[in-house]
């Protein structure tokens, strides 16, 4: 068997000396992340309703219920997987609410897809849609092109098999 060999003081003290050095890059590193984590945690739901009650429509900031418990049930709604473009101020845009073939201005090469929830206030004259439970894009439209959509979907509704349909939770 071997000999143990203690640790050379040089090398105990570099260990120290090597924190020290980085202690401010450490610190900023540190600081970077905590502020990374802080901005993804979701307002509480009595927070997120009184931003939808004034209109302040945060990406990544509001979950359905807070649209739900602010302006009640929505006039149409719509679930199933859906294909997002990704922005670089992390809006994700639906790609049903683009023309065939067009990527929007300013894609950055980045795509996301899963189950997405869209809800049509045409009263308020919004789309806000949903991925994984926060709110990922909204666009200001009339009530008749809102009014339109829901048909639409509606419609797409009876034509749906089962398979199509988005698991329950």
């Amino acid at each position: 068997m071997g000999t143990v060999r203690p640790i050379p003081r040089m090398a105990q003290g570099n260990r120290g000396n090597y924190f020290q050095r980085l202690g401010w890059t450490g610190l900023f590193i540190v600081a970077t992340l905590v502020s990374d984590l802080g901005c993804s945690v979701m307002p509480s739901l009595e927070e997120q309703e009184r931003m939808v009650q004034n209109n302040k429509l945060a990406l990544n900031q509001l979950a359905p219920q807070a649209f739900v418990k602010a302006w009640g049930i929505p006039a149409y709604q719509h679930a199933g997987f859906m294909q997002f473009f990704g922005m670089k101020d992390d809006e994700l845009i639906p790609r049903s609410r683009l023309a065939m073939g067009e990527p929007p201005r300013g894609w950055e090469v980045r795509i996301e897809a899963g189950d997405a929830l869209f809800l049509a206030y045409p009263d308020r004259g919004w789309l806000v849609v949903f991925f994984e439970e926060r709110l990922v894009y909204r666009e200001a439209l009339t009530a008749a092109q809102l009014h339109e959509l829901g048909h639409s979907w509606q419609h797409e509704e009876k034509f749906r098999s089962r398979f199509e349909v988005p698991a329950t939770r």
